[in-house]
């Protein structure tokens, strides 16, 4: 009656703990979150070399909508979905990209299981996120000292990010690339320095596609950039003194 949810890291296999690899091993059931039917799962795809062929894979749709009261649905069917593998006596994994405790669809599932299913017991398998795989590829800190960070979700409200960077020496952008043209225009505004360092990468830490640009501040205005994928990263640090 337990059920195993792991996090699967950025995107590269071997990045993925001992612990996620032997669970992921001796699944009989593994569920991986997906953004719609047919598409195949960001999740499963990273973690396919570990999968034994007898075990049984299933994508569930969690819709990349805002509107909170329409996914309550999906949330509701797909942890009953979990729930009744777990109870017919399978050792079932659930899988999510990056950290289960960061963004990920586990929450909304975990939040329902102990709602609606409190006898269903959980054990979480930490991540690799993505904020540290871009420091290590861009060879970057994150903070020392007393610098405050912030990570921000898909910059929509700029008026918030704004605030959000004018307080913190270090902002990570998540999930949507498309936006991050004008989180660059914003940032002077906020207090960031021309000779601030921006890095930006787009599947970060995947075998395939990865992209990666580490400059300053100014040398980003007025330019496209590197990504408009949603699944792209940006930190912009005011100190570049490394």
């Amino acid at each position: 009656m337990k059920l195993y949810c792991v996090g699967c890291g950025p995107g590269d296999p071997e990045l993925l703990t001992v612990k996620a690899v032997n669970l992921i091993k001796s699944a009989e059931v593994i569920f991986a979150p997906t953004a719609r039917e047919g598409k195949p799962s960001i999740a499963l795809s990273v973690v396919d070399q570990y999968v034994d062929k007898s075990t049984k894979t299933v994508s569930l749709v969690f819709p990349m909508v805002k509107d909170r009261e329409s996914l309550k649905d999906y949330w509701v069917r797909n942890a009953g979905e979990i729930a009744d593998a777990v109870r017919s006596g399978k050792k079932v994994v659930y899988l999510t990209v990056g950290d289960p405790a960061l963004y990920s669809t586990w929450i909304y599932i975990h939040r329902e299981l102990k709602k609606s299913h409190p006898d269903i017991e959980v054990d979480v398998v930490p991540g690799v996120a993505s904020v540290f795989a871009i420091a290590n590829k861009a060879k970057i800190s994150l903070a020392e000292g007393e610098e405050t960070v912030a990570i921000v979700p898909a910059c929509y409200d700029m008026d918030r990010v704004k605030r959000t960077a004018a307080a913190c020496d270090t902002v990570i952008f998540l999930k949507d690339g498309r936006y991050f043209d004008n989180v660059i225009d914003m940032l002077g505004e906020a207090g960031f320095p021309d000779d601030a360092m921006i890095a930006i990468a787009q599947d970060v830490s995947a075998p395939e596609g990865e992209i990666l640009e580490v400059t300053r501040l100014v040398d980003q205005r007025g330019r496209k950039g590197p990504t408009e994928k949603y699944f792209s990263i940006m930190v912009a640090k005011k100190n570049a003194r490394q």
